[in-house]
């Protein structure tokens, strides 16, 4: 008899070892897709915004469009496209505390947007196989490669200039043509103690029209035309 309820408190152990780490699971995976489905909205809510300031361009008496800005509610400043590898993310603020690889691409400080001629636009992420491990297939770029930036109703498309590997030593030597306005992206090559770095050329900028480039839907800029 004795055996038999010791059996019977493994049994019934087990079964609620189980069930919280069951339940564990579950909350993590609704967590993630919760995270998702909110970021997934927010980066939709910045085409919006794009395609009403395309209309307000266009128009002969502008709209003033308004920003209705909630808390706890991601706003994106821009938007960052590599077609080859799909992915399409969100930048916030350089000020905001989700400017952090923690929780989303990271606007390294010391970067300048690209409507400033010859600057220099860092972006950093994790690699790996984290949720947010955004630049998990960085290593597959080659030079030549596309890299789009979407930014105040401005398309801007670069080509992979350079890239090289480097120790991950806390400090990144980003070697680049100062006289170019480049973006560079930086992840951690997994499971080394190396980080990978991008760097690609302003090739041209134009006005936002379309929502996406992959998935094989059409580019059709109101204009092509070299930085200013």
């Amino acid at each position: 008899m004795a055996k038999e309820r010791k059996i019977n408190k493994i049994i019934i152990l087990g079964i609620i070892i189980l069930s919280i780490g069951v339940s564990l699971i579950t909350y993590d995976y609704f967590s993630n897709k919760n995270i998702e489905i909110e970021e997934q909205e927010a980066i939709e809510e910045f085409y919006t915004i794009q395609e009403e300031l395309k209309e307000e361009n266009t128009s002969e008496e502008p709209q003033k469009v308004e920003e209705v800005k909630k808390q706890n509610k991601t706003n994106y400043i821009a938007i960052l496209k590599i077609p080859k590898i799909d992915l399409e993310r969100g930048l916030v603020d350089p000020n905001s505390y989700l400017n952090n690889v923690k929780y989303n691409l990271e606007i390294v400080e010391g970067s300048s947007m690209p409507n400033k001629k010859n600057s220099n636009l860092i972006i950093a992420s994790h690699s790996g196989t984290a949720r947010i491990s955004y630049f998990r297939n960085l290593n597959k770029l080659s030079i030549n490669d596309e890299i789009l930036l979407i930014y105040k109703n401005k398309t801007y498309k670069y080509k992979v200039s350079n890239k090289y590997e480097i120790e991950k030593t806390g400090t990144a030597k980003i070697i680049r043509n100062n006289n170019k306005t480049t973006i560079t992206l930086i992840t951690c090559k997994y499971k080394t103690n190396k980080q990978i770095v991008v760097i690609a050329d302003l090739q041209e900028w134009f006005f936002y029209y379309s929502m996406s480039v992959i998935g094989g839907e059409k580019w059709k800029p109101n204009m092509i035309t070299q930085q200013e």
